[in-house]
């Protein structure tokens, strides 16, 4: 017999943007200009590499998030330790509530996402860099 889902997506990211801030791309672009804040990149490297990313934007895949947050975490990562605001970022927005929510459930503060992801960034005339393979040693 399937299992019942309780809860679907839906449900998820109606909780996730009751409870987060949400950023327009041109908020998130004059924020960007703060040194208090961090731009999170939430996409897989793929994302990345085909669609080039936010110029000085913090890479951190959606499945390490939680392990690079937690400062007991042997994978913890220093940037999320500093008092700054962090805005969390996707390709559409979808994952970045999710994230943003995670984090913020997690003791992360101030955080927020950017509504429409990476896409709405490029349209809004955002910043963006060209994704450059690291160079062998």
């Amino acid at each position: 017999m399937p299992q019942t889902i309780h809860r679907g997506i839906k449900s998820l990211l109606d909780e996730a943007n009751a409870a987060i801030e949400t950023v327009s791309a041109a908020d998130a672009i004059k924020a960007a200009q703060d040194p208090n804040v961090v731009i999170v990149d939430i996409r897989d490297p793929r994302e990345i590499e085909r669609e080039g990313k936010i110029l000085g934007a913090f890479s951190c895949t959606r499945g390490m998030l939680e392990f690079w947050i937690d400062p007991q975490s042997p994978y913890a990562k220093p940037i999320f330790q500093e008092d700054k605001k962090f805005i969390f970022h996707c390709a559409g927005g979808l994952r970045s509530a999710l994230a943003a929510k995670t984090a913020q459930d997690m003791g992360l503060k101030p955080v927020a996402h950017m509504g429409g992801g990476f896409a709405a960034w490029r349209d809004a005339g955002g910043p963006v860099e060209k994704w450059e393979p690291k160079k062998k040693a």
